[in-house]
């Protein structure tokens, strides 16, 4: 069973962005000091009470070459395509523009539920205003403040009233889900075929399909594989091509649902700043990662010219430099051996447990060796360390003080932690913890 689509839509700043951040809530965020990685936040996932669904905030775009009308178009298309629960965000204290009616019409011919959320109710000017927007002829309205925090539990138990209870897992807990995600035109579907075409694979005679990916499950040495693939399933394909932040939608998705994220990059263009959007997305969310370097067959002096794009790469991509490097042609099938091995390696890294008192010793071996500088005189002083959870691996690290913390020696930690143990391909949180605080 999915997870249910809901998107917040409406014109510029009724306060959507707010709105999305209450919903999504605060989580820990991996690359919360990771220099290089979009910060945009467009999709996030909420939980609530019993209840799990997939957020878009289709706002914030800037169109400059559109016009006005256009870019509202596009949202309200886009939201309509994707979601199962559209949350039309408006203005209570500007009161209805002629461009929420244009929403309106737009929407009041889908079959999708709509729900009326009017923004910034605590102002008096909204207390005024809020039957007018009663005229949009809509069956759910519901009086919010992002801000304040007003009305946001009313907004999510309507938004989930026919929802199902959390999803059941799709596939088998030792099934290895792996998705190929990257930019239009780097070769995904090639990627996937040459895969599946590999003779030692034996794929399902099933594949399951979904709104947004195509999955193929297949075998491969005993072991059991999911490819989560989501190109050529575009329906409307001007939006998702032609603005990049909307056609990572469909990226994320399929991140959600990978334990390993396959990042494609094209040897033929190099990379480029969506490149590490897309690898920023997957980091965020916890995943592993292997990167692809297709089109390798129309590279010329291919020793040197590898070292060269490995290096390239650990510099584009320092944020995710511990993630292994796949060079290969989806076309020719060239070296298309040497991936799926790495799939379930770093798949295996990631749920690698430590025991504590080994974990304890590489800690503080790292702290003798190097002990942090005192700030304010007072020194970060560690005392115990053990693992919190797997996929991504959490490590628990108890302090006397949070705020002693810097960023450069919890990078320095987790170099270590990388040196003793393999965790290549795996993304690591260190939560530092006060003593006594759970």
């Amino acid at each position: 069973m999915k997870k249910p689509v809901v998107a917040l839509i409406g014109r510029p700043n009724v306060g959507k962005s707010t709105i999305f951040n209450k919903l999504v809530g605060k989580k820990i965020s991996i690359i919360e000091d990771t220099p290089g990685v979009t910060r945009d936040r467009i999709y996030g996932n909420v939980s609530y009470k019993d209840y799990k669904f997939h957020l878009i905030d289709t706002g914030g775009i800037d169109l400059s070459e559109q016009s006005f009308n256009n870019e509202i178009k596009m949202q309200v298309e886009l939201a309509i395509d994707e979601a199962d629960v559209i949350v039309f965000v408006v203005d209570g204290k500007e009161g209805l523009t002629s461009n929420d009616y244009e929403v309106k019409n737009m929407l009041i011919k889908t079959n999708k539920k709509v729900i009326i959320a009017i923004n910034k109710v605590d102002h008096k000017a909204s207390r005024d205003n809020i039957y007018d927007f009663y005229v949009l002829g809509f069956d759910n309205y519901i009086q919010v403040s992002g801000e304040q925090n007003i009305g946001i539990s009313d907004l999510l138990d309507e938004i989930t009233k026919d929802f199902n209870k959390i999803e059941t897992e799709e596939y088998p807990e030792d099934v290895i889900r792996f998705s190929i995600i990257g930019r239009p035109n780097v070769g995904k579907s090639s990627l996937a075929n040459a895969i599946l075409n590999e003779e030692k694979l034996i794929v399902s005679d099933i594949a399951g399909t979904t709104r947004d990916s195509i999955d193929t499950p297949f075998t491969y040495h005993g072991k059991e594989l999911v490819v989560i693939d989501t190109a050529g399933m575009r329906k409307r394909g001007k939006i998702y091509e032609n603005i990049e932040r909307y056609s990572l939608l469909r990226s994320m998705k399929a991140i959600d649902r990978s334990d390993v994220c396959l990042i494609v990059i094209n040897a033929e263009e190099g990379i480029i700043e969506h490149d590490k959007h897309i690898a920023g997305y997957a980091l965020e969310a916890g995943k592993s990662i292997v990167i692809v370097v297709n089109k390798w067959d129309v590279i010329d002096n291919k020793d040197e010219e590898m070292k060269k794009f490995k290096t390239l790469i650990k510099s584009e991509f320092a944020f995710i430099d511990y993630a292994p490097i796949v060079f290969l042609s989806a076309l020719t099938k060239k070296r298309i051996h040497t991936l799926i091995p790495e799939v379930i390696k770093v798949y295996e890294n990631s749920r690698r447990e430590i025991k504590t008192s080994i974990l304890n010793d590489v800690i503080m071996e790292a702290y003798n060796l190097n002990p942090p500088p005192s700030y304010k005189g007072k020194r970060l002083k560690i005392y115990f360390s053990n693992q919190a959870g797997m996929m991504p691996p959490k490590f628990n690290i108890q302090v006397n003080s949070k705020g002693l913390i810097h960023f450069s020696y919890e990078r320095y930690l987790e170099n270590k932690i990388r040196e003793s143990f393999d965790f290549e391909g795996v993304p690591i949180i260190l939560q530092f913890k006060n003593k006594g605080e759970q």
